[in-house]
């Protein structure tokens, strides 16, 4: 007769310490590509999120799934306005990054990047809610230190068609450092380098999309001056999972912190070896490199393995062929 309520009793401890556990939290960009999975990686932790985007580049589809969830809300709302929401951590990720959506409407993206951060920062101290800002390598522009290190400067031009996004990247960090400062507001900053994964946009422009779409299709594939220029290339589950981590580290570290994957590659390569691994019958033509476009990018990701213990776990081999699989299912849907 003991057995009943004793259940009932360890039932109830459990979801109390379930609801302790579980916090609120909003990603501004949430139905991007990066801030998709992040929602969807939220949500399996057991947490409530709220998902801000305005669909400039992120899109309802990318978030679907999960509006069948009961702790999964959509709001349409651009962060260039104020927002008022109670939550308990911010994940502030709202901005083209690609950069022919970034390069569309230049002024449009330095106000996403610093009107944005204002408003969620001014959000994040009147609540009392930590805040991540999902920065990017691009701080360090065509950068003159390789690998790059975060107490690194950078090499950026400050009127160049790229400094839409490089420059309002690189103010939203001084935002954050300065409502550290002089209010005391709980900060993190995350310098993303290049991610790819399912759910990346088909036409956003990004060397990694662009190849497996033409690729998928037959087409030329367009590398940008001689091929030989290099990238690092981290998947988007690893890159989730830094994000998280670096999250829940304690206050006294607010970055910035380079989350990315520091093994290098050119260009060229990532074209043959996105042919082999589509069985295109693609050939790789070459046009002229656009202005500013770096010529090395690769992160020394030190201070993340120190901090965080984190070190991507998913190579090209792995990630590569998942992220074919989804465009050629669009594509077919298409």
């Amino acid at each position: 007769m003991d057995f009943l309520p004793h259940v009932a009793g360890q039932a109830s401890d459990l979801n109390e310490k379930k609801y302790e556990q579980m916090k609120k939290i909003l990603v501004t960009g949430g139905a991007g590509f990066l801030g998709s999975h992040l929602c969807e990686a939220l949500l399996n932790q057991g947490h409530e999120v709220v998902c801000l985007d305005n669909y400039f580049t992120g899109q309802k589809k990318n978030v679907v799934h999960l509006l069948a969830n009961p702790y999964f809300e959509l709001v349409r709302h651009d962060v260039t306005m104020p927002f008022f929401i109670e939550v308990d951590e911010i994940y502030n990720l709202a901005c083209p990054a690609s950069p022919i959506h970034y390069q569309f409407n230049p002024i449009k993206t330095v106000k996403t990047s610093v009107m944005g951060a204002v408003n969620m920062l001014g959000l994040a101290k009147r609540i009392r809610a930590k805040i991540l800002q999902a920065s990017t390598s691009e701080v360090y522009g065509d950068p003159q230190v390789h690998p790059q290190k975060e107490d690194y400067w950078g090499h950026v031009n400050p009127i160049g068609i790229r400094a839409c996004y490089d420059e309002g990247k690189r103010c939203a960090e001084t935002l954050f450092v300065n409502y550290h400062r002089q209010n005391q507001v709980r900060i993190k900053i995350a310098r993303i380098f290049n991610t790819y994964g399912p759910r990346m946009h088909p036409s956003d422009g990004r060397v990694v999309s662009n190849f497996i779409v033409q690729a998928l299709q037959n087409r030329d594939i367009t590398v940008y001056g001689d091929g030989l220029q290099t990238r690092s290339f981290c998947y988007v589950a690893d890159l989730v999972k830094a994000l998280i981590l670096l999250m829940e580290t304690d206050d006294l570290f607010t970055g910035p912190v380079n989350l990315g994957n520091p093994s290098e590659f050119t260009i060229l390569d990532l074209a043959k070896m996105i042919i082999q691994l589509t069985g295109s019958a693609s050939r790789i033509v070459f046009q002229p490199l656009p202005s500013d476009d770096p010529l090395q990018r690769k992160p020394d990701i030190s201070l993340a393995r120190e901090i965080l213990g984190w070190e991507p776990q998913i190579p090209p081999e792995q990630g590569l062929p998942e992220t074919i699989h989804y465009f050629r299912s669009i594509i077919m849907e298409a």
